[in-house]
């Protein structure tokens, strides 16, 4: 996988294919944003993604904003959609989980408090084509 890159998915299963093909990418340290309408696969692919590293508990933090996995490698998967402000990120210790090098971060609407969130990290915009398509636009910034 190249950065950037946009990748379309006709399918679960194509979309199932696309977290695969980016989990050799996935490294402690690393900060992953995932921006998207509702609906749009971003919990999906998440579960799909930590499934390459032996997660299948996975489900959407919504209501407890973060949700901390231990597979193959350690992920905090956060959710910012019912975050009404930057302090309760700061309040959580948002800073600790970024600074966790033994851990991967996963961010759901992270485009919503952009200014929290590292400079480092790659973003993976998913974008509805259709009612079945969805456009995967992969960026590192």
């Amino acid at each position: 996988m190249q950065f950037p890159s946009q990748i379309l998915s006709r399918s679960e299963s194509e979309t199932e294919n696309i977290a695969k093909d980016f989990f050799p990418f996935v490294d402690e340290g690393m900060v992953i944003v995932l921006i998207g309408e509702l609906g749009a696969g971003k919990t999906f692919f998440t579960k799909k993604l930590l499934s390459c590293f032996n997660i299948n508990t996975a489900n959407s933090p919504t209501f407890a904003i973060v949700n901390e996995y231990n597979g193959l490698k350690k992920f905090y998967h956060f959710d910012f959609y019912r975050i009404n402000k930057p302090q309760e990120l700061i309040d959580i210790g948002i800073e600790d989980y970024f600074s966790d090098s033994e851990a991967i971060c996963i961010i759901e609407w992270g485009n919503l408090f952009s200014e929290l969130l590292p400079q480092e990290r790659i973003e993976i915009e998913i974008k509805f084509k259709s009612e079945n398509e969805r456009l995967f636009e992969f960026r590192k910034l």
